[in-house]
């Protein structure tokens, strides 16, 4: 038996190969099937969207399947050879969506869609300053698009995270200044809010649009008699803040969106004061 059972390896070997076995073969179909659709590196192509590595899986898939053809039609080597073939393709495309692909995949997600937003806003604050008039009223939106074209110049160059800052600007500018607008005239009442509290909180909102514009807009341009101006007003708003925050807690909600207003006014001073134009 021993004699049988060397001579049965021998044979194998200079074959080349080990005997084939059907059974294995199924349960290797269901894992490379697994691996394909399922397994994290399935998920990190996904969430990728890399070209080539959609395709690799798509090619995967393309052999997988004809390895089940080859399988039910008896070639059980073909079968084997396919399922190689499908799981290299597939490890390609997962080395093709590397982490850092994946992350440069979802930051140019995330930029789109506030692309989408930004330009959403840009449409809102130029129907606002045609209803309100006056001279500067469309200011906000040219400044916005100014900077969203230089956003994308920036991204067409490669430089997606300096083009996200620009249009982070362009994104506060307009939002900025769509709710400034509203301070003293009829559209305040369009906003309909149902309490005191919910109109507090529409204010601190926008105090903290107003305070990430200083803090963005402002921070390359400061400097000497500018500093002292910027900081004067960004002191004012913050005791004004904690002022408007102590009456909200007493549940003075109405005193504090009087407080909060004037807060903000003072983080507009120090926007205008750095040459960007806000109204309020």
């Amino acid at each position: 038996m021993c004699a049988l059972a060397l001579c049965a390896a021998a044979a194998a070997s200079a074959q080349g190969r080990v005997p084939l076995d059907r059974e294995q073969l199924e349960r290797k179909l269901a894992s490379t099937s697994t691996l394909i659709e399922s397994s994290s590196g399935a998920k990190q192509i996904e969430a990728s969207g890399a070209g080539e590595a959609v395709a690799r899986r798509a090619k995967a898939r393309e052999l997988h399947a004809k390895a089940g053809e080859a399988l039910r039609a008896g070639d059980l080597e073909g079968s084997s050879k396919l399922l190689d073939e499908a799981s290299r393709a597939m490890f390609e495309g997962v080395r093709l969506a590397a982490p850092q692909q994946v992350a440069d995949a979802k930051q140019r997600t995330d930029y789109n869609a506030r692309l989408e937003s930004t330009r959403a806003l840009v449409d809102a604050q130029k129907r606002i300053a045609k209803e309100k008039g006056g001279p500067r009223a469309g200011e906000p939106a040219v400044q916005a698009e100014a900077l969203i074209a230089e956003g994308e110049k920036l991204v067409a160059a490669g430089r997606l995270a300096d083009g996200r800052a620009k249009l982070e600007q362009a994104y506060l500018t307009v939002k900025a200044a769509i709710g400034s607008a509203r301070e003293g005239d009829t559209l305040v009442r369009s906003l309909n809010f149902a309490t005191p509290a919910e109109e507090y909180h529409y204010e601190i909102d926008r105090n903290d649009t107003h305070r990430m514009l200083v803090d963005m807009l402002l921070k390359d341009k400061r400097g000497g008699t500018l500093d002292a101006m910027v900081d004067q007003a960004v002191t004012a708003s913050a005791r004004l803040r904690k002022q408007a925050e102590a009456e909200a807690a007493r549940n003075d909600h109405k005193s504090g969106i009087k407080t909060l207003e004037e807060s903000t006014r003072e983080l507009v001073k120090a926007i205008r004061a750095a040459g960007v134009y806000i109204p309020g």
